[in-house]
Order: structure tokens, then sequence, then C-alpha cells
């Protein structure tokens, strides 16, 4: 008999033959009880005897959890009304696993796909903590999307049972945008063809978003359709709108009133130095020696407050921007041409409005003195890195017969010599990495991949740009000027501990607690060797990821007690935030942006930046996929990059691609993974594959959808420096497309396994053929805890007259 009293009895007693306590009359107990319970204590509390009932509470408590009525905390269940509510980002991986990136911390929650359905990469969501795993993840459930990043999409036209939908790319892989099959014959579409969409209706739980046709990229080459493909699924803003480009169009060139009260350095010889395909200028530099001994630096930076104010609708833009985005071949400008091209690019010749840091240098580099000012300049030229580094090599031909202009590089280039030794004093991070560039085809595929030299006249500009922003930084300190820091914590225990275990086999000792010269100590000890740039990616992996933030907490990696952006305000939103703010301080104005909201802007631009560059990774990544699809079957050399437990990255030495070798495909040995000395040991044969080891492979295969390349192992050539004559390892070849690409775990998403249907419902005009709107009286009991309550299609049921639970 039970001894319970549910105001849900009558909707339990039709539903099931054997009711349990109803969800509202498990939370009403938990509330009276005040305290959390757990499936124990609540079996207890409701007297509940028969182990069919004690398991149906258990999914129903399973299934509360996932819908966020119920939060678990290890075995106790309480009521979510209680937990904090979080506002978020979303961010979705090439695996399609989904998190929410808690604002004002470094905290994520994990998203289960029931509430990936909900988003797209980016949105902007609130949410709240449902559970802790046994990893100690913690798992949210979303209560409403505040902000849609993506607005519109760019997919392949397919179909499954008469019905029609896109599907994107990764990251929205798990949004199926359904089309009503009026608009596909409207667009004379064919399957297979990529359209560009507009969402009409979001997607919920339930059901999939619906969209529109905005435009057929039938007639483009995938190289062409990646990159506008790509900015719309990070919802990245594309076109200025028309009153933006006007403002930015509304203004003339320098004159009188707009010089007043700045300081004029026309007659200084200020010149830039950019790479050969730079087309924007931004910071122009000019060095003379003072009297008595030390030096004079000028770097003056393109005063990009002067023209986009506050309340504008150039700033608003700007803002929800936040920076601009670097594509191969393409770039995502954050102020339209008519200023980071015009106006606010130091161009030659021209008069140009600017904030300057000026510098005095004693003669052993250090910083005695400097001050901020606006200003106005005159470039006396337009040079590039090649140009100046010839010239600091002995051709005199290599930069403009002006004389003033060669004594100041000559000036600078002095100055510089003694700035690389006080770096080293300081023990900044050094890595040895390669850079590599592309060329590209008329169709924007790449042609070639060709490593980036970094000359004399690069780490010039460098460090003088590292003197502004530091400067800027300490300025701002002593003055209280509320600002945005570049911050760099130390890195984690965590990581500190793997690199531990990794350099003292190297012979190295690294302290539990390392310093920035403990790490250039290894880097030093370690440039010269082979696998130099692999050793080097081990430390570099041990690196926290820099943020903007209000309050200051230094940058490890520079070797900086205090560090800021001030030198790129036609890119970078917080540089323009910076100039605003010192403007102000000597104005003795109101600062433009200070406490919650200031900390409210580090966490918007840092994501901003986040999501920029990983647009560019996604397009970059994508585009050496399709260039390997031209490769395949061939034979390279490469080095082992980075080793995991499921198999090697290996780079290509000809080519700088990376890809993976399964451990499966090492041959006919059973490998394990050493974590300290990241490698993979053989237990049979001893065989060990270890970082910076060559290995001849061949390429097997490639998946533009997940950007992976896979390797074949054909010959291990050297391990640990030393070559390796021994034959080849048997080798199982890949058969079948499955064995090819079926190592890793593949995105989850919203498409069943044995087709292209979408698994939520298509929305309907008239709602009422809505999933799940009525229980299907005959599933299964466990349905409740099953597949996070995951859709399925419509089948015809049969009629029965038992009655069992589902949720």
């Amino acid at each position: 008999m039970k001894n319970w009293v549910d105001p849900e009895a009558k909707a339990e007693a039709e539903r099931y033959d054997n009711p349990i306590p109803s969800r509202t009359l498990i939370l009403e107990t938990i509330e009276q009880l005040k305290a959390p319970q757990s499936h124990a204590d609540l079996v207890e509390k409701f007297e509940i005897a028969d182990q069919k009932s004690i398991d149906a509470l258990s999914h129903r408590l399973s299934a509360m959890v996932r819908d966020g009525q119920l939060m678990k905390d290890g075995f106790k269940f309480d009521l979510m009304a209680a937990q904090p509510t979080h506002d978020a980002t979303v961010y979705i991986n090439s695996k399609g696993l989904g998190v929410a990136s808690l604002d004002g911390s470094r905290d994520e929650m994990l998203l289960p796909e029931r509430e990936l359905r909900l988003v797209f990469h980016g949105d902007r969501i609130k949410v709240q903590q449902t559970s802790v795993d046994r990893k100690g993840k913690a798992w949210g459930y979303i209560t409403e999307v505040v902000q849609r990043r993506v607005k519109q999409l760019i997919g392949k036209l397919e179909i499954y049972d008469g019905e029609y939908f896109i599907q994107p790319s990764n990251p929205n892989a798990h949004q199926p945008i359904t089309l009503e099959k009026e608009l596909i014959e409207h667009a004379k579409a064919n399957v297979g063809e990529a359209l560009r969409v507009e969402i009409d209706d979001y997607p919920t739980r339930e059901e999939l978003a619906t969209g529109h046709i905005i435009q057929s990229m039938a007639d483009k080459a995938d190289t062409e359709i990646i990159i506008p493909q790509t900015i719309l699924e990070y919802g990245l803003p594309y076109e200025f709108p028309e009153e933006v480009i006007k403002e930015a169009e509304s203004f003339k060139e320098p004159s009188a009133a707009d010089r007043k009260g700045r300081i004029d350095l026309r007659d200084l010889p200020l010149v830039t130095i950019d790479g050969e395909d730079a087309r924007d200028f931004d910071d122009a530099v000019y060095a003379e020696k003072r009297p008595g001994g030390g030096y004079r630096v000028v770097v003056a930076i393109a005063d990009v407050s002067h023209y986009v104010r506050l309340g504008k609708p150039l700033d608003d833009e700007a803002q929800e921007r936040g920076t601009s985005v670097y594509f191969p071949h393409f770039v995502l400008p954050m102020l339209p041409e008519a200023l980071s091209n015009g106006l606010c690019s130091l161009n030659p010749n021209v008069d140009r409005l600017c904030m300057v840091c000026d510098l005095n240098l004693s003669r052993a580099g250090r910083v005695t003195g400097f001050e901020f000012y606006p200003s106005v300049m005159h470039s006396k030229a337009r040079l590039t890195y090649t140009q100046v580094a010839q010239y600091f090599d002995g051709d005199s031909q290599a930069v403009p017969e002006d004389r003033e202009v060669r004594k100041s590089l000559n000036t600078l280039f002095q100055m510089y010599q003694v700035l690389k030794g006080l770096r080293a004093q300081r023990h900044a991070m050094e890595f040895e990495t390669i850079e590599t560039y592309m060329t590209f085809d008329e169709l924007g595929g790449i042609d070639q991949i060709l490593p980036r030299s970094r000359n004399e006249a690069h780490k010039l500009i460098e460090e003088c740009m590292l003197l502004a922003n530091v400067a800027a930084a300490e300025y701002s300190l002593k003055n209280e000027i509320p600002m945005l820091y570049r911050v760099h914590e130390p890195p984690e225990f965590s990581r500190i501990q793997k690199v531990r275990d990794f350099v003292k086999l190297l012979g190295l000792k690294f302290p539990e607690q390392p310093t920035q010269a403990d790490y250039q100590a290894v880097i030093e000890a370690t440039k010269d060797r082979i696998d130099a740039p692999s050793i080097h990616a081990v430390l570099l992996r041990s690196m926290m990821q820099a943020f903007y933030g209000a309050k200051n907490a230094g940058h490890f990696g520079l070797a900086y007690d205090a560090y800021t952006h001030f030198t790129s305000p036609i890119r970078r939103y917080p540089d323009l935030l910076l100039h605003r703010a010192i403007k102000a301080h000597l104005a003795q104005k109101p600062y433009p942006l200070s406490g919650a909201a200031l900390d409210d802007a580090g966490e918007h631009f840092s994501q901003t930046e986040r999501r920029a560059d990983e647009a560019s990774r996604s397009v970059t990544s994508w585009l050496k996929c399709h260039y390997m699809q031209q490769h395949l079957g061939e034979e390279f050399v490469g080095v082992i990059s980075a080793v995991t437990e499921f198999g090697l990255f290996v780079t290509l030495k000809d080519l700088y691609v990376d890809g993976m070798i399964h451990v499966s495909q090492l041959g006919d040995d059973f490998f394990v993974y050493d974590q300290a000395s990241q490698s993979l040991v053989g237990q049979n044969r001893g065989q060990i594959f270890g970082l910076g080891d060559e290995v001849k492979i061949k390429v097997a295969g490639v998946n533009l959808e997940e950007r992976k390349i896979d390797f074949e192992l054909l010959q291990q050539l050297s391990h640990a420096g030393r070559v390796i004559r021994s034959r080849a390892p048997r080798v199982a070849k890949a058969t079948t497309k499955e064995e090819v690409f079926g190592k890793a775990k593949a995105p989850e998403s919203n498409l069943s396994t044995d087709g292209e249907k979408p698994v939520r419902k298509k929305k309907s005009k008239n709602k009422a053929s809505s999933y799940g709107k009525k229980p299907a009286k005959n599933a299964a009991v466990k349905a409740e805890s099953k597949a996070k309550d995951k859709p399925k299609k419509k089948v015809k049921k049969k009629k029965s007259n038992a009655k069992t639970r589902t949720e």
C-alpha cells in the first residue's frame, strides 16, 4: 500500500499499471524536507518495495536532472531552483562536443546532446549546473538562449524520406536546417548542391530549425565557398551596415582643426616597416641617440579613437566585431576600408593623426622615462621587413636614399642589439617553431605551403611594440587608469607536472613552480637538437591561454609584471579602449569605461578573439586537407610532432602539413603510451616512437569535414637522432573508408546512423505535429534515461492493453 498522496495520481494511473511518485510529488517532497535526497532516501521515504518501481524511480530522477528540474551532486538530488544561473557562451568542437564557457571565469560546463539541440556555436546562453560526473566535470542545462550568433549558413542540400534539409559543417553539423519542398523547386536546386540559407525558426529540443534559400553556391568551387561558409558558421559579422560605411566615409583628410592640441612630429623621419603584402599600417617608428648616451625611440600608432567615437554606429559595429579576422588570403576587418586602409593607415607622404609613446632608454637599454601624447605625423617611407633586413646586412640600396631615415634605422638597429640582450636577461621565452605561409591558385586553393623566415627587422619592430605596450601598462598602473591588461597566467600544476616528467628524461631540471628562466633554460639546452620543435611544442602546450582582464596579473610568457595592447587599434578593440583611456587622463576627463563594464568588456573581447582564432584555424585546416587530396597515395618523410595514446601526429618535412598515424597502424605489436617520455612503446618487440623521430609515410586518407589527414606508416627512419636500418614493420592496410576514418570518434549530431535523416521532426506551420506532444504508451520502461530522450522517427503504434512507463 503506497504511503503518499500524489497530486498527479490520476495522470500517473492512466499512463502506468504500477505508478510511482510523479515529478511534482518528488519536487514537493525534496522542498518540504529542505535537504538533498539520494535515490535510497526517496525509496525509503515513499516505502517502495518492488524492484521494478525502484528502478523506475531511478530513471525518473535521471530524467529530471536531464530536464533541469533536479541537480545531482554525488548521490544526492536537490532542487534546480537553488542553483545559480550563469551567463555563458557555447563552444562546440570538431567532434561535436559542446561546452558552456562561463563569463568571468575559466570554468566550463559540458552540454549533453539534448541541450546542444537548442544552440549553435557561439550562442550566448544562461545555464545551470545539473550534475558532476565521475571525472569531476560539471554538466549544464540551458535555461535560456540570450543571443543567436548564427543567422545564415552554407551547407549541402540533402533529402531523407521526402524531406529536404541543409546539412551544415562543423561546428554546427548537429543542426540540420529543414526546407520546404516548394522552396527547393522554386530555386531549382539539386540534392548535393551547396546553398546559402537564412534561419527562420530556431531549433528547440524537439524540433529542427527551418529556413529559406538566400543563394545557390552550385557554381562555386569548394575553395571559394569555405571562407564565407566559415564566417557564417562562426557567426562573424561580415557586412558593414550602410550607416557605418557612411560614417566612415564622412571623414576628411586631417585639417588644422584636427591638428589643434597635438604635438607636431611631421618633420620627424618616422617610417612604417611591415610585410610585403600588408595593406594597413598602424605603427611607425623612429630612433635617435640622446646627448650623453642612450636612445630616444618614438612609437607612433594610428589614432583610431579620433574617428571611432562612443555611441556612434561605427563604434557599435567595431565593438561587436572586437577584432579583425585573418584568413589565408582574406581579411574580415574590424573597421571599414575608408579608415582601415585610409585615414587610420599611416601611409607615406600624407599627414596622419596618431597617438605616440615617446621613450627614453639608457645605454644599457633600460627605460628611464616615457610620455604619451596625441600627435600628427608624416611618414617618410613605407618599408618592408625584407628591405630593412637587407639594409642591416649591408645593402645600402635596399632603402630610400634619405639621410635622416637611414640614420634612424641605424640607431634602431643599435638599440635592438641592446634590447636583445635584455630580453635574454628577462628570460622571455623564444620557442623554436616553424611559421608557414601559403600561395594560392586562381580558385583560392593552396598552390604551395612555404616556411616563413623571421629576420632582424621583424624582431626589431617586435621589440619596439613591446616597449610601447609595457610603457602603456606601467603608465596606466601609475596613474590608476582603468583599462584592459593582457593577462597570461603561469601554467597550472597538472600541466607543469607533465613537462617535469618529460624534461627529466632529457636530463634537465624543472622545478614544481617554474619561472620563465626555467622554461628558457630548457629552450636553450634543446634549441640545437633535431627534435627541438617537438620538444618546444610540449612546453608550449603547457601554457595557459592569454586573455583581456581589468585586473593586472602579469604576462608569464613575455616575462612582464604588467602588459597591455596599445599598438594595433585598427584591428583590436582593446587597443582602441586604451587610447581613449589615456586621452581621457591627459585631458582630465572621465574615463570612458570602468568597473563592472570594464570586466564585461574584457570577457567580450577575449571571446571575440577566441572566435576569430578558431574560425581562422578552421579554414587553414580545411585548405590543407583539400591540398592533401592532391597527394593521396604519395609518400613523404615527416617528423613526429606529438604523441598520444591513440597514435602519432606527424608533420611532413616538405609540405608542413600535419596528419595522424593511428596506433593500430604501427605494426603487429601492442603499443603502450608512456606519458613521461611522450612516446609509444611496443611491448613485444621494443620498437619505440617518440618526439622528433623521422618516419616515412603514405597519405592514406583525407576527411575534409573533420579536418583530418590519415597517414600510413611505411618505415621508421630514425629514433632519438639515430638512424634505424631495420625493415619496416608490417602494417595492416585499410580496406574501407570506415577503417581509414573510423579511428577517432565521429562528431555527435542529430542525424541517425542509418541514413541522412534528421532525427528531430521538421517544424510544422500549424505546430500540430510537433514531436513529443503525447507519450507513446508502449515505450520501454527505461526510456526516461536512454539516449538523453533523443527523438525518434514516428512509427505506427501497435495496439496494446499493457501500460508501461515512459517519460
